[in-house]
């Protein structure tokens, strides 16, 4: 049976996407130097503060779930 390709398994349209993926990141980075923020702390109010924030709290989420398997995995027949 032959496969029908769908427009994001096209290799030219994964490309694009991509390209058009980080165009937009840098360009909401690139306003963020320009736009007026209300801060209550100091570091909140520097440019791409909620970027770099959001990133380190998405990397540690990911490393904590890692670590916590070992005290939550059970063996595979745990519920029989």
């Amino acid at each position: 049976m032959k496969k029908e390709w769908d427009f994001f398994d096209r290799p030219k349209n994964k490309k694009i996407m991509a390209v058009l993926f980080f165009v937009a990141l840098a360009l909401l980075l690139l306003i963020d130097f320009f736009t007026y923020k209300s801060s209550y702390f100091g570091w909140d109010g520097m440019p791409t503060f909620y970027a770099i924030y959001g990133f380190v709290g998405c990397v540690l989420l990911v490393v904590i779930a890692k670590n916590m398997r070992r005290f939550i995995k059970r063996e595979e027949d745990y519920y029989d």
